[in-house]
Formats: C-alpha cells, structure tokens, sequence
C-alpha cells in the first residue's frame, strides 16, 4: 500500500482543472486499491478553508463532494510530533502527517518549501509522481 499525503495546492488545482496532473494525482489517491490518502484533523480543515474561499468559484455541491470523499476514503492520521522544517510554517502539518503515517510521498505544487525528503518520505510534484507510480 502506497500512502500519500497531499498539500493543499494539489487539491485546489484537482477543483480547478479536471484533466491535469493533480487532478490524476487525486483520483488516483482516492480510488486505486493500492494507495491510500493520508490525512489529519488539521489538513482536513485547511482543506475545507481553502477550497470554500469564494476566488475559487466552487459550488457547494463539488465543495462537499470533495471533502465527503476525503474523509470517506482517506486515512486519518493523528500527528504525535510537532515539526518545523518548513519555509512556510503552515506547510509543517504536512511532514507531520507524513511522519505519522509513514507516507511514501507527500505531493506538492511548492517544493521549495519543503525539504527534499523527510525521513522514509519522498516529497515530489504531481507529474514526479504519477511518472514514479502510473
């Protein structure tokens, strides 16, 4: 089982446009048998803070949608360990999930705010991983 924890930005981008790399990235994490969405307490509520911001034009219909299918089909991770490595400190919630779950990857659009790796972790694009996985 192939565990992925997902930043933010590769979610909001799925919303936004259905045919490209994230958007793969997600489905993939949500439907193949053999991955599994990672996720906190504290990602879920950044997820449903961000994508609800009224410049992403969402309706609620795929706002709910979207958060029904993380939490159904995601991992819950309870975090034990406060991180800070992060150029960004908001992006610390996600090495924590990482660390916790002991995730393969963790997918983001910003990889200059995050260490290359962080322990058994590979931080990584949406193509870098589809061309790792698919």
């Amino acid at each position: 089982m192939i565990r992925i924890v997902l930043d933010t930005n590769i979610l909001v981008s799925a919303l936004l446009n259905s045919k490209g790399p994230p958007a793969e990235v997600f489905l993939l994490t949500v439907l193949e048998p053999d991955m599994q969405l990672c996720v906190s307490g504290d990602i879920y509520a950044e997820y449903e803070e961000v994508i609800r911001r009224p410049q992403f034009n969402r309706s609620d219909s795929e706002i709910e949608g979207t958060l029904r299918t993380v939490r159904e089909r995601g991992l819950w991770i309870r975090p034990t360990e406060k991180v800070r490595a992060c150029s960004d400190s908001d992006d610390d919630i996600f090495l924590e999930c990482a660390q916790a779950a002991d995730a393969h990857y963790l997918v983001t659009g910003n990889l200059k705010h995050f260490p290359s790796t962080w322990a058994t972790t590979q931080i990584v694009t949406a193509r870098q991983f589809l061309d790792a996985v698919v």
